[in-house]
């Protein structure tokens, strides 16, 4: 990192341009742009943010940004790779403990509530027969007397009165 934050320095004063002017016109601060050119990553906290400010720098400097945003990616890649997994393991396990040693109250815990659907189902289920029940006891109750079933008794009764004589 720090070849290319010099090649950007580099860059930067043979444009004639002070590290202030820079800074202005790219709206950052003129110690981000001096750690950027010493190749201060550590004066970073998210490297993609990094990442942005080298491309942003080289772009104001009119270099192609895709070029040094290789050569940043190839010092990401150097630098992480050179991690052993050691290392990581006992990041990782820092990490654990940390969050460990977190005082926790029942007050402050967030608790996921589990949606069961069963209950809305059944009561679904039985609104259903419910109104299957209700639909046949009204259409029973005012059911229409058919007039073959309940008539044809009298009109045979009078037929046959009046046959007879």
């Amino acid at each position: 990192m720090k070849e290319l934050g010099e090649y950007l320095k580099k860059t930067r004063i043979s444009n004639g341009v002070s590290l202030e002017e820079a800074a202005e016109d790219l709206e950052l601060s003129a110690s981000q742009l001096e750690n950027i050119e010493s190749g201060n990553v550590k004066a970073f906290k998210d490297v993609y943010n990094l990442k942005q400010y080298v491309k942003q720098y080289a772009k104001y400097l009119g270099l192609e940004p895709e070029k040094v945003v290789d050569e940043f990616n190839n010092f990401l890649f150097e630098h992480t790779s050179k991690i052993s997994l050691d290392d990581i393991r006992a990041a990782q396990k820092k990490l654990e403990e940390k969050e460990e040693k977190k005082v926790k109250s029942p007050y402050t815990i967030e608790y996921k509530k589990k949606f069961n659907p069963w209950p809305v189902v059944f009561i679904l289920l039985g609104l259903l027969l419910f109104s299957i029940f209700i639909y046949f006891v009204i259409s029973s109750v005012n059911r229409v007397p058919a007039r073959d079933s309940e008539l044809m008794p009298v009109i045979r009764k009078e037929y046959i009165y009046e046959s007879t004589y």
